[in-house]
């Protein structure tokens, strides 16, 4: 069964799980011990540490080993930020950062401290420009991903990294989806990964700090890892994730070009997807971007039926879609890029990826996705923009539920009632009434699904309607469309 996600999770690698198993024999002492087993111990981890600062970029003593990615992460935030608090405590991050990058930054907030966020092109891709001109002197911290998790976009580490410079300021980098690529360019001051990510065992992460970067470890302290990671650490895992990511450098520097061979896998998927499936958006930067991952969007499609029926034909994938959460809400980075997020599928192919395996993914798809939209009352083909009414489909509200301007905003408006329904309906039911209206009239959907701010706009450029905006209702909101053709 095809496993295409592992941006999530990389299966583990072979070379972590032999050295898993002959350190679970050899490393299973303290290393802060003098005796036998201990020195052997604290062997295995300096070994280690100087893998991973090689693969990193740093000095050995500049790292540590964390539990997860996500406390690296957590760790690097709250110290940099507690490091620099008579400086100020404005945190500086982009629209599309990880989560674990949100969660830090709403708690500093929470304690009193501000933010700020800056905000990405169509691509998800930051400008240096735009960061520079949020810099202030109260500046802490700025947070930047090396690049983005769930469309692959590489950010402009290198240029944002001397616009912090000039301006004194230090830049973390969460490098966990790009670490296992290279080591990230860059004038950086701290970094952050994640060893699952790279075929290493999970529960192991790693926080790199330059000399020179103020850095005030939170949290109760003890004598491992600098002080910085309290606690005695997982030795074999740890072991285990150097050795993988060494491995990865060692067959990237003197065997064929895997990232090439990914890249060129993904470029197929890239064009080959919009030319199989009708109303198919591909986003995230088609150049500056990972070489194994690629996202794109279908329009009318139930982003949770898509992954099960993907799943039934062998292929694991995931999903930025809102209805593929809890929340009923879109991916925060489809949010902040403006793109399509129904339909949203997510590949991110592992080392060693057969080329077959792609072949049979693009031989299905198809499939896939008429079924889907078959099941929710899709006209096949180019009638899916035409006016077509089905029973169950929406009726007008009534016109005190939209403000004036929406409901006699230009001739022949109709109102459509998608209240309590969620992605991908409300824009389903736009597209069967949309020619009721003649080109140049209007139809104001009535919307109370997130996921409709984002999937009205984008389906009206797919199909050349004008998006004329938002205004407020009695529940939700109130989408405007000009029928254009």
């Amino acid at each position: 069964m095809p496993y295409f996600d592992a941006a999530a999770t990389a299966p583990l690698h072979p070379v972590a799980r032999e050295a898993l198993l002959a350190a679970l024999d050899e490393g299973w002492a303290d290393p802060a011990r003098l005796y036998r087993e201990g020195r052997r111990a604290r062997l295995l981890l300096d070994a280690a540490r100087e893998a991973a600062a090689e693969a990193v970029g740093c000095r050995p003593d500049e790292l540590v080993f964390t539990p997860s990615g996500t406390y690296a992460v957590h760790s690097g935030i709250s110290g940099a930020l507690a490091g620099r608090r008579r400086v100020g405590r404005r945190l500086l991050h982009s629209a599309v950062e990880h989560s674990s990058v949100l969660h830090a930054a709403a708690r500093h907030e929470a304690a009193g401290g501000t933010l700020s966020e800056v905000p990405v092109d169509r691509t998800g891709r930051v400008a240096a420009e735009d960061v520079a001109a949020a810099l202030r002197p109260d500046t802490a911290l700025v947070c930047l991903q090396s690049a983005n998790h769930e469309v692959g976009t590489e950010q402009p580490v290198e240029a944002v990294a001397d616009r912090c410079r000039e301006a004194g300021v230090p830049l973390l980098v969460d490098a966990a989806q790009s670490l296992p690529w290279g080591p990230v360019p860059g004038g950086w001051s701290l970094l952050a990964a994640s060893a699952h990510k790279w075929g290493g065992p999970p529960g192991v992460g790693l926080l790199a700090v330059r000399k020179g970067t103020r850095f005030s470890p939170q949290g109760p302290q003890d004598e491992r890892e600098s002080g910085r990671v309290p606690g005695f650490g997982n030795l074999p895992a740890v072991i285990a994730a150097a050795a993988s990511l060494r491995a990865l450098r060692a067959a990237a520097e003197s065997g064929p070009d895997e990232a090439a061979r990914l890249r060129r896998l993904v470029d197929r998927i890239r064009v080959r997807v919009p030319e199989l499936v009708p109303d198919v958006e591909v986003v995230g930067d088609p150049v500056r971007r990972l070489p194994h991952l690629v996202t794109f969007s279908c329009l009318y499609v139930d982003g949770e039926s898509l992954l099960h029926e993907l799943d039934r034909a062998g292929f694991s994938v995931s999903s930025g879609s809102s209805c593929t959460s809890s929340t009923l809400t879109p991916s925060h980075v489809l949010r902040a890029m403006g793109v399509l997020s129904e339909g949203n599928v997510r590949i991110s192919l592992p080392y060693g990826t057969p080329e077959e395996a792609v072949d049979r993914f693009l031989a299905v798809l198809p499939e896939v996705v008429r079924s889907v939209r078959e099941r929710l009352g899709v006209p096949a083909g180019p009638a899916a923009s035409a006016a077509r009414q089905v029973p169950g489909s929406p009726t007008a509200a009534a016109p005190e539920t939209v403000t004036p301007e929406a409901a006699t905003g230009s001739p022949g408006g109709l109102v459509l009632d998608s209240l309590g329904k969620r992605c991908p309906l409300p824009v389903i039911e736009l597209a069967k009434v949309i020619g009721e209206v003649p080109v140049g009239g209007t139809v104001t959907v009535l919307a109370d699904d997130e996921a409709a701010r984002l999937d009205i706009p984008a389906w009206c450029a797919m199909r050349e309607h004008e998006y004329l905006g938002e205004r407020a209702a009695e529940r939700g909101a109130a989408y405007l469309v000009r029928r254009r053709a």
